[in-house]
């Protein structure tokens, strides 16, 4: 059945920076917010009465039984997510859900499940998966104009200050650097590489609270392909993500939400610059492939991609690291 895109009413779980940016983007696009829901509610008030939304949940649970709700977005602390994507799939209600969307695979895997069994579309909201400048990357690949991958190289570094209450490094509230950060990284290598990583070696350096603090991994898949990754919570690094195919090299900075790349020729030096997209528009992106996919294409948000790289988070955090969460002790 096709559905009417501009008949579908976005509800808010959260009010914080990134739920600002998806009414921005849906008003963009003419349209706006259905509803907001918060767990505190003066918050949910607040933001209703800056961009005019009219409706706002006294609990927040109340959006899960709101039938006039179409999609959710979830932007609340990830180890909440799970919780929240139980409710809203059991409802019968698209969800669109902020990186990273669960703790671990386990999680994913369930809530899998549960959307398919309510037949609905559940998403990560990983900008990076929307981006015009990747699909315009990935059609020169499929060319052949640069020849076979080889290589990645990624880095992603925030400088947080050391204060361990925090969510950066606060272990109740899944605190540490991979599900933070490391998700976009790992996200840039799982798009150009051909297939999942199969071989894995880290290393990793503990904040005081016992959370990853800085790692560095090394990952390889059945093609020969190789990848590093360069994560920290208390060193800032340039976000810039290098591809090195047999002919030329690429090179995306700002990659969570790149706008353009630099290639560099093998054969005679000479660089080019390609532009595809806003970085301002990145959420806008994201709701167009999101209701895209509710209209029947669900493979333009890629969950294979997001369940292959939670799946490598899971691996190095707790298979290499023994790096758990409480909730995963309960």
């Amino acid at each position: 059945m096709e559905t009417d895109m501009r008949g579908l009413n976005w509800a808010t779980l959260g009010t914080g920076v990134i739920a600002n940016q998806l009414e921005q983007a849906l008003e963009s696009r003419g349209r706006k917010l259905y509803a907001v829901a918060n767990r505190t509610h003066d918050k949910a008030v607040a933001f209703a009465e800056r961009y005019g939304i009219g409706k706002v949940y006294d609990d927040l649970n109340d959006v899960f039984d709101d039938s006039q709700v179409d999609v959710i977005y979830i932007s609340t602390p990830h180890n909440t997510h799970i919780g929240f994507l139980r409710k809203a799939l059991a409802a019968g209600k698209h969800v669109l859900c902020e990186k990273s969307i669960t703790l671990n695979s386990d999680e994913l895997d369930e809530a899998i499940a549960l959307a398919e069994a309510n037949h609905v579309v559940l998403a990560e909201a990983m900008t990076l998966y929307h981006m015009p400048i990747y699909k315009k990357l990935d059609e020169l690949i499929g060319s052949g104009a640069l020849g076979e991958l080889k290589l990645l190289q990624v880095n992603f570094g925030s400088y947080k200050e050391y204060d361990m209450a925090n969510r950066f490094f606060n272990r109740n509230l899944a605190g540490g650097a991979m599900l933070d950060i490391g998700v976009y990284a790992l996200s840039f290598v799982r798009w150009f590489m051909s297939s999942k990583p199969d071989q894995i070696l880290s290393q990793v350096k503990y904040a005081p609270t016992g959370v990853d603090e800085q790692s560095g991994i090394l990952l390889t898949n059945p093609d020969g392909q190789m990848a590093t990754v360069t994560l920290s919570l208390h060193a800032k690094q340039p976000k810039r993500g290098l591809a090195v195919f047999d002919k030329a090299y690429v090179q995306v900075t700002d990659y969570p939400r790149g706008e353009r790349a630099t290639i560099t020729w093998v054969d005679d030096g000479r660089t080019e610059t390609i532009e595809a997209g806003s970085t301002t528009d990145a959420l806008a992106y994201e709701v167009a492939d999101m209701e895209t996919a509710i209209a029947g294409d669900p493979s333009v948000m890629h969950l294979d991609y997001t369940r292959d790289v939670m799946s490598m988070m899971t691996e190095i955090r707790r298979g290499q690291w023994n790096m758990t969460y409480p909730e995963e002790e309960r």
